[in-house]
């Protein structure tokens, strides 16, 4: 099964990201075939995708995460900007702002992870939640101008205090997740 690792986002930071999407989307006006907006109940912050795990071994994934999530006190997360990754973009996000305890935790658990025998991310860590997946040069061009104008917007906080493991389907009209298991911060 197709998994990843990610904190939750509460349900008033997925209102304001309805819309801050659908402000977006009016600005942009761009087709469905150019951009896939993600879904605001599936925005998710990804600490690690894990990729096709077999199912011996999740539940070996599940308790090295409720260890690593044990290790690690609850904390907030300030929500803000707006930007794009690629060139031409080909992904629209909003930022977390830099913070010691959550690099702490994504640090620690791709290092156990690692030991346990998962690649190591090659990329830097870099927290942010995705909004949309952008297809076109065109909508690329459209988007990237829309985030640059809300590049410092603030959008709220969200508390952490458990990290979950998800399995992730993916079909026709979109990924499908499915709680595999929630670790509580302490």
């Amino acid at each position: 099964m197709r998994c990843f690792i990610a904190i939750d986002i509460d349900q008033p930071l997925r209102r304001e990201i309805a819309r801050l999407q659908d402000d977006l989307r009016r600005q942009v006006d761009v087709k469905s075939s150019e951009a896939k907006w993600v879904e605001p109940d599936n925005i998710h912050l990804t600490l690690k995708f894990l990729g096709e795990v077999r199912d011996r071994e999740i539940t070996d994934v599940c308790r090295l995460l409720e260890q690593t999530a044990a290790d690690h006190p609850p904390f907030s997360l300030d929500v803000q900007g707006v930007g794009t990754f690629g060139r031409p973009a080909r992904v629209l996000w909003i930022g977390i702002a830099p913070h010691d305890a959550l690099a702490a935790l994504q640090q620690d658990l791709d290092q156990r992870l690692a030991d346990a025998g998962w690649p190591k991310d090659e990329k830097k860590f870099s927290a942010h939640l995705t909004l949309c997946r952008i297809k076109s040069p065109r909508a690329a061009k459209a988007i990237q101008n829309a985030a640059s104008n809300r590049a410092v917007q603030q959008l709220g906080s969200v508390s952490v205090d458990s990290v979950c493991v998800y399995k992730s389907d993916l079909t026709s009209t979109g990924p499908l997740y499915t709680l595999i298991s929630r670790s509580m911060l302490e």
